[in-house]
């Protein structure tokens, strides 16, 4: 393994016309600071599905194939998100997984739980 070379300078002109010395690669400019965006309340049920579903998939790895439900809590909102774990063939037979997931007033999730698993083709037997 070879050793790193030391970093090369070069010579520039200054302002009032002598040399220095500066590294060749030059730091890049530092952005000025910024104001974190305002968090909002997500208002509308359309908006905090689309979360819960968006963030769910980010961190299963796996797309989302509907949200069966979804209510307002005190905290933010709930949502059970349904899931295919392992697809099958016929496709009634592959195993969907139902998630609840929470989430705070602005729609960040906080947590997520997998509460059932199934087959496609299985129904809700009346109780």
């Amino acid at each position: 393994m070879a050793a790193a070379e030391p970093t090369r300078r070069r010579r520039i002109p200054a302002a009032d016309g002598g040399d220095r010395d500066a590294p060749t690669s030059r730091p890049s400019p530092k952005e000025p600071a910024r104001k974190p965006p305002a968090r909002r309340r997500v208002t509308g049920a359309a908006a905090a599905m689309r979360l819960a579903a968006e963030q769910l998939a980010q961190l299963l790895g796996r797309s989302p194939e509907s949200v069966s439900s979804l209510r307002p809590t005190e905290e933010g909102w709930e949502a059970q998100v349904e899931v295919l774990e392992l697809a099958r063939i016929p496709d009634t037979t592959s195993i969907i997984a139902s998630y609840k997931v929470t989430m705070d007033e602005e729609g960040e999730l906080i947590s997520y739980e997998r509460t059932r698993r199934y087959s496609r083709g299985m129904i809700d037997r009346p109780t």
